[in-house]
């Protein structure tokens, strides 16, 4: 059975950080690509980061310098570090794993953590 449980969600004042942590099972989790997408109220899902399975990151423009990604392969787990942030990051945040491979893509999602920017 696979699970992505996503934790480390919050009520965060503007200029503050979060610590965002996945912890993934039932994965061969040192093979996928894993990466945090988030969903504001009222719009669509987008991307925030990537991290490759060889750990190559990609960041959308607006989190850049303020968010980082990492993975720790022993623990089958992904975090994302959140700095500087501001209501615009308010959202409910998201866990995703992906492998490609001949037979076809396989995705995997967390259930989400909000986190909410305010004063």
């Amino acid at each position: 059975q696979v699970q992505f449980v996503e934790s480390g969600g919050g009520l965060v004042q503007p200029g503050g950080s979060l610590r965002l942590s996945c912890a993934a099972s039932g994965i061969a989790f040192s093979i996928y690509t894993m990466g945090w997408y988030r969903q504001a109220p009222g719009k669509q899902r987008e991307l925030v980061a990537t991290i490759s399975n060889g750990g190559s990151t990609n960041y959308k423009d607006s989190v850049k310098g303020r968010f980082t990604i990492s993975r720790d392969n022993a623990k089958n787990t992904v975090l994302l570090q959140m700095t500087s942030l501001n209501s615009e990051d308010t959202a409910v945040y998201y866990c995703y794993g992906r492998r490609s491979a001949l037979a076809g893509t396989t995705v995997y999602w967390g259930q989400g953590t909000q986190v909410t920017v305010s004063s």
